[in-house]
């Protein structure tokens, strides 16, 4: 009984996790060790009011890189959505509400054209949205002409990204409402648990009758659409829309989702280790400024965590073939002596 017991408490300490949370812990009491104004509600509001946009890409990128694939173009879809989101209320004179379904409908279309090319036309998930990538972030430059930005958004929506709701960022329960669906779906369905299947033997899970390419065209129109959410909250956040908007979050979705345990091949992952990996991320952002290091030290150590956590299920698998391919012992065998 106690062995058994033992184990358990072993397999949780040792899980990936379990890790990332010590790591975050140790992140913040350092930080707040240095910083005088790091651990308060204040900061702690700033830090959540800041990570929200990457959070929600790197939430619906958790079920993409489960199946197997990438979304490269999650970053650039923000921006395009954002300056959209900013005609379609300026220049076609929509009401702000009608304006953001709008969005959201842009978003999930351009995640169906991920989609379509992905599963019609069985092109690698890397060179499609990398391809998109750079289609959206053009269009934006496009539409605004590289200058255009909008500006003189209502307070009412400004309220959105800027003030406080019950006494916590306003933003916060649209993350937790998205935060919650995502991990139900994962978890907590078998159309969710499906992706798992995909990631692990895609071809083995078209055996076992689940439909692949409905399944993975889901996780791509759905990464779609919170990216138009998130283009929507980061408007409401900077109080303007621009081009530029979301440069770089795709790479930053990316590494909380692999930091929190997913493995990048897929078929292994868990979301709430990516809110872990968001978390991580975020507070150490925060933290060095606080700390007064240049950005440039972010974006290193932010390698580095991303590196620690890829080698991390790798060094257990290479002291395994390296025990595996040590010579057994010589065992002497004394033949017996033939009887006279």
């Amino acid at each position: 009984m106690a062995d058994s017991t033992g184990k358990f408490w072993k397999s949780i300490l040792l899980r990936h996790e379990t890790i990332l949370l010590i790591v975050l812990v140790l992140e913040w009491l350092y930080f707040n060790s240095v910083g005088p104004r790091f651990g308060s509600l204040g900061n702690t509001f700033d830090i959540v009011r800041h990570s929200v946009e990457i959070g929600l890409l790197a939430l619906v990128m958790t079920p993409v890189i489960l199946t197997g694939g990438i979304d490269l173009s999650v970053g650039s879809l923000l921006g395009l959505c954002a300056i959209l989101f900013g005609k379609f209320w300026r220049d076609a004179g929509m009401p702000l509400p009608v304006a953001g379904v709008c969005t959201l409908g842009i978003g999930a279309l351009a995640g169906g054209l991920n989609a379509a090319l992905i599963t019609r036309l069985r092109l690698p998930p890397l060179i499609v949205t990398l391809g998109t990538y750079s289609l959206f972030r053009g269009l934006a430059e496009a539409i605004t002409s590289g200058v255009d930005t909008f500006t003189n958004f209502p307070a009412s929506f400004l309220f959105l990204g800027q003030d406080r709701w019950l006494g916590i960022p306003a933003q916060a329960p649209i993350f937790i409402i998205v935060a919650v669906a995502v991990w139900l779906l994962v978890h907590g369905t078998t159309f969710g648990r499906s992706f798992r299947a995909i990631g692990f033997a895609p071809e083995g899970a078209r055996y076992a009758g689940i439909p692949v390419n409905r399944r993975i065209a889901l996780a791509y129109v759905l990464a779609g659409a919170v990216a138009a959410l998130a283009a929507i909250i980061y408007t409401a956040r900077l109080g303007q829309a621009k081009a530029d908007a979301g440069t770089g979050y795709e790479l930053f979705a990316i590494t909380a989702v692999v930091l929190g345990g997913t493995s990048i091949f897929g078929g292994i992952g868990s979301v709430h280790g990516t809110l872990l990996g968001v978390a991580a991320i975020a507070v150490l952002n925060n933290g060095l400024v606080h700390a007064r290091q240049p950005r440039e030290v972010a974006g290193m150590l932010t390698g580095g965590l991303l590196l620690l956590a890829l080698s991390s299920s790798a060094v257990p698998r290479l002291f395994s073939r390296l025990r595996s391919r040590k010579p057994a012992k010589a065992t002497q065998t004394v033949s017996p002596t033939p009887a006279s």
